[in-house]
């Protein structure tokens, strides 16, 4: 396993250098229906305290979501989904330095999230389901994290197909990002995430795990989000409230194969297993100087 290089992500005013350890995303879901958590942060108290708690216990970006992307799920109105995140990001932003994400593919949540203090539009649609996202995109200074999803979330576990799956998704990241830049996002506030989980078959997300290093000809920061994921489930047996030891497996291979930043629920737990795995890369490489 190679150095990693170093790459920067320019998120309006913050630069986050990646490459020199992954960063931590913890997933805040203020929803009533996500598959993992949904319901348990719901309230606007109990959310802002829970991601105060990701941060204490180590999180370097808090992803504030107010719309479910699981299989099956249906769209929020932007009103309802407003109501959910912009408070809870208003005084998240207020209360830490942690970069603040607003996972939403709504322009109009994107620009309110960042009137509020969010600095990351995470789009499981790469930037292609609302027309006005780049233009947000270029006038706030916002980072991204462009996702691959093949359809939505109402129909992407509908008999997803490929060609080569590895293949397939870088190709379609290299194009949004090449897309982007040329209509004015700035190359440095693009990240990249192959979607675990959207719109892909058990197989296909491990291939698309093994494969990780596929992404690094894009010389992007790499966001990987498979934490309680149901193909963990279909591998282990293991219901949602017990997949925190295959989340933990997944994210150590991750992080020594090529991903910067790790979406997780279980932040605590997941610096600790980072913390190891990067001392023992570290030492590797090392003794190989």
């Amino acid at each position: 396993m190679k150095r990693q290089k170093i790459l920067s992500w320019k998120c309006r005013d913050r630069v986050l250098e990646v490459g020199t350890r992954p960063l931590i995303m913890g997933i805040l879901n203020v929803t009533p229906d996500s598959f993992s958590d949904g319901g348990n942060f719901f309230d606007r108290n109990s959310a802002v305290e829970h991601g105060l708690q990701m941060v204490r216990d180590g999180a370097d970006i808090l992803d504030v979501g107010g719309e479910s992307t699981r299989p099956g799920a249906a769209e929020v109105s932007a009103d309802d989904e407003a109501a959910r995140v912009v408070p809870v990001i208003e005084a998240l932003s207020k209360q830490t330095h942690a970069v603040i994400s607003v996972d939403t593919w709504k322009a109009s949540i994107a620009r309110r999230a960042i009137d509020a203090g969010a600095r990351i539009i995470n789009d499981v649609s790469a930037l292609t389901h609302d027309a006005d996202m780049p233009r947000v995109v270029m006038e706030s200074g916002a980072g991204v994290v462009l996702m691959h999803m093949q359809g939505t979330p109402r129909t992407m576990q509908q008999a997803p197909h490929y060609d080569d799956v590895v293949t397939d998704v870088s190709r379609y990241l290299q194009t949004r990002v090449q897309t982007l830049e040329a209509m004015g996002v700035h190359r440095e506030s693009l990240a990249v995430d192959p979607g675990i989980g959207f719109g892909k078959t058990v197989e296909h997300n491990v291939s698309l795990l093994a494969n990780l290093a596929s992404l690094a000809s894009l010389q992007r920061p790499v966001v990987v989000g498979l934490s309680r994921k149901s193909f963990l489930g279909k591998l282990t047996g293991c219901e949602v409230s017990e997949r925190l030891a295959p989340s933990l497996a997944g994210l150590v291979y991750g992080v020594l194969h090529g991903a910067h930043v790790m979406r997780v629920h279980d932040v605590k737990e997941s610096c600790q297993a980072v913390a190891v795995a990067v001392r023992l890369m570290e030492s590797r490489l090392c003794g190989r100087c």
